[in-house]
């Protein structure tokens, strides 16, 4: 059933739709993992790490539902479901239990760089058949690697 019909051609859609899909995973997921390391995290310089951590769960999730929005307005159902993520996320598993500081960094640092890399792959495969959701995953990565700068420059 599709209640929202796509200007892109069928072809177009599924290059889109898959970049999309795989944003949004990747995006939940993100949160989640700096979420449970923001929990977890002690050390000296807990305060000044749990903050920058909050920030980087505010974008993560500003920028799902803004993918999620625009896999909506193309007439793709988007898939943010707990094992649709599980299954789906270049992010590698966090440890449980206390997180040092500085470990805590080096997580960001690697989750971050992960999904930057594939955020990267999305927006050249999405140049062709939709510039408008290019456009968009261009800004996201741009916002994703200001924290990856920030995260690695926190234990320069």
């Amino acid at each position: 059933m599709y209640v929202v019909k796509s200007p892109l051609s069928d072809a177009d859609l599924k290059i889109v739709s898959e970049a999309l899909q795989g944003a949004l995973v990747d995006l939940v997921d993100l949160s989640l993992v700096v979420k449970q390391v923001h929990w977890n995290v002690v050390g000296p310089r807990f305060r000044s790490v749990h903050l920058q951590l909050d920030d980087v769960v505010a974008s993560a999730r500003l920028h799902s539902d803004t993918v999620a929005e625009r896999a909506s307005a193309l007439g793709v159902s988007p898939d943010g479901r707990a094992a649709t993520v599980a299954a789906g996320s270049g992010i590698g598993t966090v440890t449980d239990g206390w997180v040092k500081d500085a470990d805590a960094v080096g997580t960001l640092v690697e989750a971050l760089g992960a999904v930057i890399t594939r955020m990267r792959e999305r927006v050249k495969s999405t140049e062709n058949p939709d510039p408008v959701s290019q456009d968009l995953l261009i800004g996201i990565t741009a916002d994703l690697e200001k924290h990856h700068w920030m995260f690695q420059a926190e234990n320069g």
